[in-house]
């Protein structure tokens, strides 16, 4: 059994361990890497996902948001593993784009790393996850609205990136963090339709 993550370099050594010698890598796999018992994780992946270079990639930030939808829905009804559709793990990304993603993700990992650490635990553990999945549904609408502009599905993959690992860490100070990103994320949106 795969030692918990506790931190952002972790994750993304086990999206490189996802990629080793294929060509093509699946969420599904990429969660396996992970675990599918722990929201904290997915969302981080997901959320790391959308903030790299790859939320260009047309239809992922669409694919990613049900994804969210759905653990977030998960989350509030107290699931112990979480569920995807088979259509949804199936989606695939290049190894050598997610290993680009990973490597331009390093370093900012490092520093975001020596910053994290538990506290404020209140805001992420027990009733402190029904607003971070009620919040997390909200950023699932919006990701299909943020498509067309180039990019801007990665704020909404900065605020998941801080909840998943909020929720990772216990660090509820980071908690607050996600809520006034995606309040910058609603700004975003009414400034792309305005």
């Amino acid at each position: 059994m795969k030692q918990k993550l506790s931190n952002l370099e972790q994750l993304l050594d086990r999206m490189d361990e996802a990629g080793e010698g294929e060509q093509e890598v699946s969420l599904d796999m990429l969660m396996d890497t992970i675990g599918k018992r722990s929201f904290g994780p997915v969302l981080l992946l997901i959320g790391l996902i959308l903030a790299s270079p790859l939320s260009g990639i047309p239809t992922l930030p669409s694919t990613m948001g049900v994804a969210v939808f759905l653990i977030a829905m998960q989350m509030l009804v107290r699931r112990q593993h979480i569920w995807l559709p088979g259509w949804i793990l199936r989606r695939k990304i290049g190894q050598q784009k997610l290993a680009k993603a990973s490597q331009w993700l390093r370093r900012p990992a490092r520093f975001i790393d020596r910053l994290v650490k538990q506290r404020l635990s209140m805001l992420v553990d027990g009733p402190g996850g029904w607003p971070i999945a009620l919040v997390c549904l909200v950023l699932a609408v919006t990701l299909p609205l943020l498509e067309p502009v180039p990019f801007a599905a990665s704020s909404a993959g900065v605020a998941l990136s801080c909840f998943g690992l909020a929720m990772i860490a216990h660090d509820g100070v980071l908690a607050l963090l996600a809520y006034s990103v995606t309040l910058g994320v609603g700004g975003l949106i009414v400034y792309s339709f305005m």
